[in-house]
């Protein structure tokens, strides 16, 4: 069992929430109620760039793409290779649930 840094009983009730939510409207709903739309946004963003570190595209086309700053790619990168592997277990999932749909 993964032991987290941050885990307590408030985090784990909001993700037991999260993963009640059924679609991307159910995910918009909860999202614009508890986030501000910039704290969304710079979610999205970390996360593009950690689905374009995966595709090996450089710095440069990632900061044109996302319009993040280097500081963001590079910890977003180390994240990618030595954080707590969160982003390459749904990057995974999400190449597999594509792999699937294709076939």
């Amino acid at each position: 069992m993964y032991q987290s840094k941050i885990k307590d009983k408030m985090i784990d009730e909001l993700f037991e929430a999260i993963l009640c939510l059924k679609d991307v409207d159910e995910c918009y709903m909860f999202f614009e109620d508890v986030c501000t739309i910039n704290e969304i946004k710079e979610l999205a963003q970390r996360f593009k760039v950690a689905k374009m570190l995966k595709d090996k595209k450089t710095y440069n086309e990632i900061a044109e793409v996302t319009g993040a700053s280097t500081a963001t790619i590079s910890r977003v990168n180390r994240f990618l290779n030595y954080g707590s592997g969160g982003y390459n277990l749904v990057l995974s999932r999400i190449s597999s649930k594509n792999a699937d749909a294709k076939d």
